[in-house]
């Protein structure tokens, strides 16, 4: 693969450390959840990771929608990214529910939905390797 672009990004001290992107635009806390010990002051990995697979998904669908010739700006994606204990290590799991828009046909927009989740890259990066739920709403 020939990159576009490319993200960086480094994280201090874990889940109770900051994170920063090479730009300095993302400059954040980090500290772990209540339900997992930590303080829940900043943000964790799990909700940047929702927040990029959303906004992802929501691209996704957007190209897939333009190339059909069907108005989905209005739609929304909501990640839910679960994390739960795996053997000696941790996992994760993703719910995504997609709000499509009204007037939107159901089995159109469901298309729609499957084709996004073809081409989005975190779907690609995730498939096989942690279990990901797609809810139309």
């Amino acid at each position: 693969m020939d990159a576009l672009y490319t993200a960086v990004a480094t994280a201090t001290h874990g889940r109770e450390g900051r994170a920063v992107t090479s730009d300095g635009k993302l400059d954040l806390g980090l500290s772990a959840p209540k339900e997992l010990g930590g303080d829940g002051k900043g943000t964790n990995p799990e909700q940047l990771f929702a927040a990029g697979y959303a906004a992802c998904f929501g691209s996704a669908l957007g190209a897939v929608g333009r190339a059909a010739k069907v108005d989905v700006s209005e739609a929304a994606v909501t990640a839910e990214v679960g994390i739960g204990k795996q053997g000696e290590g941790f996992a994760l799991a993703v719910t995504l529910r997609v709000e499509l828009p009204d007037g939107l046909d159901e089995e159109t927009g469901r298309k729609l939905v499957e084709q996004a989740h073809q081409v989005c890259p975190y779907s690609n990066a995730t498939r096989g390797n942690i279990p990901v739920e797609i809810v139309v709403e």
